[in-house]
């Protein structure tokens, strides 16, 4: 009876070492292993993806699982995963090994509880593990060994065109301390003073992680480079992007313990990882977040939360970035021909009235012809019958024809050479004078005026030679 309780203490001891849900890459959050914490709200609806652990190459032995995430609201996040541990057997005796690993049904939660500027802390319980019981099919049991309490402090920094998420916190369960397991050739009772000897001396531990962002591929996100001690190993990874919300999960899990490669597979052992993880956007959510692994980063200032307003909708592929991008472009330009159409208006209206001002001056301009030209008209008739005065001797009259005539064009030569003519023959030499100049002034071309003053300087003018021009 003894015996049979040590044998079962012992079982259920390996189960705890032989726990597998701590698979690297199928956790909630961005890290191989632990949990984190952020200022803001995650960038996806939702994130789901497959991860795998190779423990041995000849013959194969890997773990492996996939699981499902996501962060409801005010902070408080849920995850599943659904994982298959390695063989415990022996490399030299996997080939012929007959253990089945049991699966292993994980549930975590996490709440954020305080945030001040770039830090956020935030508590949760991982691995509420369900194993299912090799002995009778279909029954699930739950493995209170793993049960993990958590709090994790996280810290994000902008580094020019970097960003580093660091994660320190404390944890019980899975994330504490474990023993290693020896080999399955050992005895029952040397395997249980083993384990004693070995056992932690409590069941609770510290956890560290940093995430650096890197402008490498940055159009889907850039690529993140990983590393963190789980609270018994050293792991590292990349995390590279596919696309906007494709990744592909590199890593090594447990650097220190690599010499023990070819030992029998236990929970701290090392191991190749490999995992792929979809990330489904937010409506109207930015893909290319400039944060810690995969844009957890706050970029919107301390202490705000989420809003979907205040993201520009980048999630879309390529082509229609480009799209937007083109529409843009065409925007602008459509802004530039509007103004420059409007500039073409002003200029076509001032051009019109100009138009219209060229227009009145022209009309002005033949209303002065006509007018001119009907003065001219006059003048002439009068200056017609100032002549037929001039021939009858009524040189008063005549005077007074030649004085309308002039009223009515005050630049006509004809009309003072004519006057120039009556008063010489009233006997007013002077007046004479003056008006032939005027004339001549007028018209310089005037040559009968120019060879009567000529005669009028030589005293050889005589009335006869005056004939009223």
């Amino acid at each position: 009876m003894a015996l049979s309780k040590k044998i079962v203490i012992i079982v259920s001891f390996f189960q705890f070492l032989y726990g597998s849900t701590r698979v690297a890459y199928t956790r909630p959050g961005y890290m191989m292993r632990i949990p984190t914490t952020s200022t803001m709200k995650t960038p996806y609806l939702f994130r789901t993806g497959v991860g795998a652990e190779i423990h041995n190459f000849n013959p194969m032995n890997t773990s492996g699982g996939v699981f499902f995430d996501i962060e409801l609201n005010r902070g408080f996040g849920f995850g599943f995963s659904a994982v298959k541990g390695a063989d415990t057997t022996r490399v030299e005796n996997l080939l012929q090994s007959q253990y089945n690993p049991p699966v292993e049904f994980g549930f975590h939660f996490q709440q954020r509880v305080y945030m001040y500027n770039d830090l956020s802390l935030s508590v949760g319980l991982q691995d509420v593990v369900f194993e299912s019981s090799s002995d009778e099919e279909g029954i699930l049991n739950l493995n209170t060994e793993l049960l993990s309490f958590f709090v994790v402090l996280g810290s994000e920094k902008d580094l020019g065109e970097y960003k580093m998420n660091t994660y320190f916190g404390f944890g019980t369960g899975g994330l504490a301390p474990v023993s290693r397991f020896v080999n399955d050739t050992t005895t029952v009772n040397s395997a249980l003073s083993d384990s004693v000897e070995n056992a932690p001396e409590s069941n609770a531990g510290i956890f560290i992680g940093f995430g650096l962002k890197t402008p490498y591929f940055a159009r889907w996100g850039g690529m993140d480079i990983v590393g963190e001690f789980d609270g018994s190993g050293v792991n590292v990874g990349l995390r590279i992007p596919l696309t906007s919300d494709y990744r592909l999960n590199l890593g090594f899990t447990h650097l220190d313990q690599i010499p023990n490669w070819q030992d029998a597979y236990w929970l701290g052992h090392s191991g190749i990882s490999i995992g792929f993880s979809m990330e489904v956007p937010r409506e109207g959510q930015s893909r290319n977040l400039p944060g810690g692994p995969s844009a957890p980063m706050n970029i919107y200032g301390p202490n705000k939360e989420f809003n979907q307003d205040n993201f520009i909708p980048l999630h879309r592929d390529s082509t229609i970035a480009m799209a937007n991008i083109a529409v843009e472009t065409l925007r602008d330009s459509m802004s530039l021909m509007n103004n420059e159409m409007r500039n073409l208006l002003v200029r076509l209206s001032a051009m019109e009235q100009n138009t219209k001002f060229l227009s009145d001056s022209l009309t002005s301009i033949k209303l002065e012809s006509n007018v001119s030209e009907k003065n001219m008209n006059e003048a002439l008739r009068h200056l017609s019958k100032s002549l037929r005065y001039f021939y009858a001797g009524d040189y008063r009259e005549a005077l007074k024809e030649v004085d309308l005539a002039l009223e009515l064009n005050p630049n006509l030569a004809l009309a003072y050479a004519r006057r120039g003519s009556i008063y010489y023959k009233l006997g007013d030499v002077q007046r004479a004078t003056i008006n032939w100049n005027l004339a001549l002034r007028l018209d310089p071309e005037y040559t009968d005026v120019r060879n009567i003053l000529k005669a009028l300087h030589e005293n050889k003018l005589k009335n006869a030679s005056i004939e009223g021009d």
